[in-house]
């Protein structure tokens, strides 16, 4: 009898299902509108923005770290010393920023929260991957982290790494996306100006 082993999380599936979502939910962004003042509006717009460029730094952070490791080793420093998903974690942290310079809470909450659900859903998958290639070693190291929701007091780091280029390279392009975020967001709020599309009020 063979024994089926678990194989590595398919991630063009996640990946649709965000695009998917994200879809959805385009109207709900551009018939919606902020209560806020000017003032207010431009605060929330920066941390917005503030929250875009982090997250694609974290993502890079968290690539220097795992190179062309993932799936050869059980990596536990850097990023993944304060949770075990941080490109998830960062990836998170990119939609709810988008949220934010649309210039509103509640968007900031729904898609912020999709996108975590949809993530954490999938590193469960991924992580039966992770237990059956790395055993125990997996086990002791998920007990000590917490999955995506990060724990700082945990930080661990090495005096130095090693680069994996071509991983930097393709995590470029998935920087590029949540960069876009920017003009996107400006775009949309332009589109809706000029051409005075009524919008609900949401907070």
């Amino acid at each position: 009898m063979s024994i089926t082993r678990p194989h590595p999380v398919n991630q063009a599936i996640r990946i649709n299902i965000l695009r998917a979502t994200f879809l959805l939910l385009l109207p709900l962004l551009i018939f919606t509108r902020p209560v806020w003042s000017e003032r207010v509006n431009e605060v929330i717009e920066f941390v917005g923005l503030a929250c875009v460029i982090a997250a694609v730094l974290g993502r890079f952070w968290a690539i220097l770290f795992i190179g062309g490791q993932r799936n050869h080793q059980v990596m536990q420093m850097g990023p993944y010393s304060i949770c075990r998903h941080p490109l998830y974690l960062f990836s998170t942290i990119g939609v709810l920023g988008l949220g934010l310079m649309l210039g509103s809470i509640v968007l900031m909450l729904l898609l912020g929260g999709l996108t975590f659900v949809i993530l954490s859903a999938t590193a469960r998958k991924e992580e039966a991957f992770l237990r059956g290639r790395f055993g125990p070693d997996y086990d002791t190291y998920a007990a000590r982290v917490p999955m995506i929701l990060p724990r700082l007091s945990g930080f661990q780091t090495d005096e130095r790494i090693t680069v994996s280029i071509p991983h930097l390279h393709g995590n470029l392009k998935d920087g590029l996306v949540f960069l876009a975020f920017i003009p996107f967001s400006a775009i949309l709020q332009s589109f809706k100006k000029r051409y005075a599309i009524p919008g609900i009020p949401v907070w």
